[in-house]
């Protein structure tokens, strides 16, 4: 089969190369699925710089997110089994973690809908408690990560602000339904937030950011608010004034979704029933900016390292270089 392989670490465009390799054998407990779309995360490209808390044996294949075929047809998603990820024409999963991708989902936004989606589930529902009537803020609301969020804050009836870097990026955020939306490149983020708040502030901060979005946030972040800490994309890691948040009566919440795989999983099996229903009627669909054939899989994961996607960007390996498209 073809997969793209891993043999040192460095930029994902300059270590990622496509080969021939045998078709991986599952283990025990595991099942070998065939690979319909494989989301790419920010995670992939830490992987690839070896940057990532998990880090599997050389060469390996990245790609942590897929919309995969078992054996007897059935459509489900997965987190591959490293070091078989997901950008290949076959992967391997644990076979109890394996979910059904909902029928209101093509391959592409069901591929897209688990890690994003649950993880902005857990950071807002468990460990925030957004509630209907909240002003919900979103750092990167046009990425990956924080489009998830945006969807699930206004599917639980919350005032949306999200934060984006450019025109290109302020017009997706609308599109996902932001109330208000804050270019931080031509506007005052702090100063921005506090008008379209009347002072008050936002209830909850999703940041999958770090460095100076989160010293933003701690400057707007209302009396009894709680910011969601999700991920450093910026390379930045803040060291908070643990004073400041008792000055303000703030909570700084932490999450690793990861974990509750371990620690919780039924949670996750609930979070997926949720979000199920929720993509089923309509609230939640995860924007796919771009879909690429296996072929394009290293240069579309150093785009997104980069920090210049919108959205998701899924490779999808029955398509051609040729038929490739955007979404």
């Amino acid at each position: 089969m073809q997969a793209w392989q891993v043999h040192e670490n460095g930029e994902p465009s300059e270590v990622m190369r496509l080969e021939d390799i045998e078709t991986p054998t599952p283990g025990d407990g595991q099942v070998l699925l065939k690979v319909r779309a494989a989301n790419i995360n920010f995670p992939d490209a830490l992987l690839c710089r070896g940057q990532y808390q998990v880090r599997p044996p050389l060469p390996f294949t990245p790609g942590v997110e897929i919309c995969g075929e078992t054996e007897d047809g059935r459509r489900v998603i997965a987190n591959p089994a490293l070091p078989y990820g997901g950008f290949a024409e076959y992967a391997v999963a644990d076979a109890a973690a394996l979910l059904p991708a909902p029928d209101a989902l093509d391959d592409a936004e069901a591929a897209a809908l688990h890690i994003g989606y649950q993880t902005g589930w857990f950071g807002l529902h468990r460990r925030a408690g957004l509630e209907a009537g909240e002003t919900l803020l979103v750092h990167a609301a046009a990425g990956g990560v924080g489009s998830a969020a945006v969807q699930l804050g206004k599917a639980a009836g919350a005032t949306v602000i999200g934060v984006v870097g450019g025109a290109e990026k302020a017009a997706v955020a609308r599109e996902l339904g932001c109330d208000v939306v804050v270019d931080r490149r031509s506007e005052d983020v702090v100063a921005a937030v506090k008008e379209a708040t009347g002072g008050r502030g936002a209830d909850v901060i999703y940041d999958p950011v770090g460095g100076e979005a989160y010293t933003q946030s701690t400057k707007v972040v209302a009396f009894e608010g709680r910011i969601v800490v999700v991920g450093f994309a910026s390379g930045t890691i803040p060291s908070p004034g643990l004073n400041h948040a008792l000055v303000k009566n703030y909570s700084i919440l932490g999450l690793h979704w990861g974990l509750y795989n371990t620690k919780n999983p039924k949670l996750i099996q609930h979070c997926h029933e949720q979000l199920t229903e929720l993509a089923t009627r309509g609230a939640i669909k995860p924007l796919v900016s771009e879909r690429v054939p296996l072929g394009g899989a290293a240069a579309a994961v150093q785009k997104v390292a980069d920090g210049v996607t919108t959205g998701r960007i899924a490779v999808v390996p029955s398509l051609s270089l040729e038929n490739g498209a955007a979404a």
